[in-house]
């Protein structure tokens, strides 16, 4: 398949969709994609904290955004720090765990995509009640919801790409 703009979203969202559940794996909890719950656009309920990424370079301008509800957020952070560290979405320590888990993620979901001359931007790193991603609504940008369980929360990766 000739990668163009009609295929760099699937390519992604397979790519990333492994990604998570691999780097998830490498640091001991289960992320298990709940299909039925993929959506166009952006649905994150719950969300607590997240971590933007942009994929540049070639024919791609996308964004790779997860963002997690406190449960999987101190998941995530309890693994990755061997309990060391609390997850607080106020501590930039625990926040970090966030950052290095989207690079992880985009790192890896980029080598499985086999696409040459991508390449992402640092991690932005957002906490707060409910928060909310608000996509640029056009014709020409496509985004999409990936949920997931991880032990009792919810982290959701969004992938936008923009045409």
């Amino acid at each position: 398949m000739a990668l163009n703009k009609l295929t760099l979203p699937s390519i992604l969202v397979n790519s990333y969709m492994s990604a998570l559940v691999t780097v998830s794996e490498s640091v001991g909890l289960t992320a298990e994609f709940v299909k039925p719950e993929m959506a166009p656009g952006v649905k994150a309920p719950g969300s607590r904290v997240a971590a933007f990424i942009g994929i540049v370079g070639g024919i791609a301008r996308c964004t790779a955004s997860l963002m997690a509800d406190m449960d999987s957020f101190e998941a995530y952070v309890g693994a990755f720090t061997g309990g060391i560290i609390k997850a607080d979405p106020d501590d930039s320590m625990s926040m970090s765990v966030l950052g290095e888990m989207t690079n992880m993620i985009s790192g890896r979901a980029l080598i499985m995509a086999d696409i040459s001359g991508l390449d992402i931007t640092p991690p932005q790193l957002v906490s707060g009640e409910n928060i909310k991603l608000s996509p640029t609504v056009k014709s020409n940008v496509k985004s999409f919801t990936l949920p997931f369980t991880v032990g009792k929360g919810r982290v959701f990766l969004i992938l936008s790409v923009y045409g």
